[in-house]
């Protein structure tokens, strides 16, 4: 049988504009795993990796107008969103490099024989090697920060570890674009091509993640798609690492000071948040519990006024359109349950941002309201209005895993005054990543930074953003009684590197 075209559509119109490639056969997914496999050694000299990541981030930039034209052609996500992502995207890559050079990452240990000790300790050294091929599976929201070239893309290779990177089917275009620049880059370096592979189709996907020297996966996409994956990778005869973010509902918690302080400023910041990206970002605040009585009343108020004047806009695929039409208006028919704003279908290819309120005990207990405390993929939120603290509390007990969790505190609050320290200590079991007084939407590329949560948030403690991003495709080994001369430049004791380490319990620098 003969592969499927892989098309690239445009989704203003839902119209295929041009075939790509085809669909990768299980020898084509095979080839692409060995050939990563085979470039490992190329990426040993942490020197040259790190170039390979500034060459590449080099090259995207130089081929930004090509880049930008072509991902908005596949996502509608328009040129100034694009053209910002993918500068995201080179300081990433380069961010990785400075890692990379440093080499703090490589976690360098180095215990001396010590006889005194209980028990005696011999002669250890330990340090963090690459783990293999790494299966890189493109998010649709994000098609350069979350891709190709993306964060897992760029934190593997900073490991020393080759991807193959399955790509997402709403910007296969782009994709083929994108992988070919990085080719470039390591052929700059002579690193083999094959260090970067790429495959289209959902089959290929699941003969990815089974494939024998695939050593860890990345994944950005839905709980069904990753939770697949992730059960695949787990039923392998060796079982492999499975570092999946899948879904989000990102609850905020507006206390009834804050919301009496400033509900113009907290409405407003809400909508732009809730329709940045036409709702399509993992950590648009799905869920938010608002105060009732007055104060309450004037967030909302505020809330629609900015909600009615935004633009209907265009989501990245048909069946994502589909798929929110449907969710909002079955969300809509439950008792109880207002649309100040009515979100749904646009025109025929866009869709209206809104949100939708309900008494906050309605979602307290299980029933068929749980449906509100799931995400919805789109410009859509939920506003649970909570008459005491113990409603908000009892939302909050039945929510899963989430990314982030917000709180917004007046400015007595945020002082020390009344439960704003009770309220972080509520939310943090829920997520990896706490806000006060801001906004989830826009994730930083910082050292300190932690996208990742509880299940379903993620399928892992990890971080997908940040520095400690490379730490998923690494795993530890130790030496012991291991005689200087054979042991690795990393663990010598002269430190020819010139690495960052700790030596019998000092931390060198």
């Amino acid at each position: 049988m003969a592969a499927a075209p892989v098309w690239s559509v445009d989704p203003r119109t839902g119209k295929q504009r041009e075939q790509v490639a085809v669909e990768a056969t299980a020898q084509e997914v095979d080839a692409a795993v060995r050939a990563a496999h085979d470039a490992r050694g190329a990426l040993a000299d942490r020197t040259v990796r790190a170039a390979f990541l500034r060459t590449a981030a080099d090259k995207l930039e130089a081929a930004k107008d090509q880049l930008v034209e072509a991902a908005d052609a596949e996502t509608a996500l328009g040129p100034v969103r694009l053209t910002g992502e993918l500068a995201r995207t080179c300081y990433q890559l380069r961010a990785f490099a400075g890692i990379v050079d440093e080499g703090a990452f490589l976690d360098v240990v180095i215990n001396h024989p010590d006889a005194t000790a209980t028990p005696p300790i011999p002669d250890l050294r330990r340090y963090k090697v690459p783990l293999g091929v790494v299966a890189v599976y493109s998010a649709s929201n994000f098609p350069f920060a979350f891709s190709v070239a993306g964060g897992d893309t760029a934190s593997a290779l900073g490991a020393g570890c080759p991807v193959v990177v399955k790509s997402h089917p709403d910007h296969p275009g782009l994709s083929e674009l994108v992988a070919k620049v990085l080719r470039m880059a390591a052929a700059e370096h002579d690193i083999p091509v094959g260090v970067v592979g790429l495959v289209h189709g959902f089959e290929a996907g699941i003969e990815l993640i089974r494939h024998p020297l695939v050593a860890a996966a990345g994944f950005t996409g839905s709980i069904r798609g990753g939770r697949a994956l992730f059960d695949a990778a787990a039923a392998r005869p060796v079982p492999i690492p499975f570092h999946g973010e899948l879904g989000s509902l990102n609850p905020v918690v507006i206390t009834e000071a804050a919301a009496a302080e400033r509900a113009e400023a907290i409405g407003t910041g809400l909508a732009g948040s809730m329709t940045l990206g036409v709702g399509q970002f993992c950590v648009k605040p799905g869920l938010v519990l608002v105060p009732s009585g007055a104060a309450g009343d004037g967030l909302v108020k505020s809330l629609t006024d900015a909600v009615s004047d935004t633009e209907a806009g265009v989501l990245l695929d048909h069946r994502m359109r589909d798929n929110f039409i449907a969710g909002v208006a079955e969300r809509v028919e439950l008792p109880d349950v207002d649309s100040p704003v009515t979100p749904g279908a646009g025109s025929e290819h866009t869709v209206s941002a809104g949100f939708l309120t309900v008494p906050a005990e309605r979602l307290a207990g299980e029933g068929a309201y749980d449906l509100l405390l799931e995400e919805c993929f789109g410009p859509v939120t939920v506003v649970a209005r909570y008459d005491d603290d113990a409603q908000a509390q009892a939302v909050l007990s039945r929510l899963p895993g989430n990314l982030t969790a917000t709180v917004h505190l007046s400015e007595e609050e945020a002082a020390g005054e009344g439960r704003g320290a009770e309220i972080l200590a509520e939310l943090t079991p829920l997520a990896g990543r706490v806000l006060v007084n801001g906004w989830p939407t826009g994730v930083a590329v910082a050292a300190a930074q932690h996208h990742g949560g509880p299940y379903p948030a993620t399928t892992s403690t990890s971080t997908s953003v940040g520095g400690t991003a490379i730490e998923r495709w690494m795993r530890p080994v130790a030496y012991q009684g291991a005689p200087e001369a054979l042991l690795p430049k990393e663990l010598r004791d002269d430190n020819p590197l010139g690495l960052p380490r700790r030596f019998n319990g000092n931390l060198e620098r």
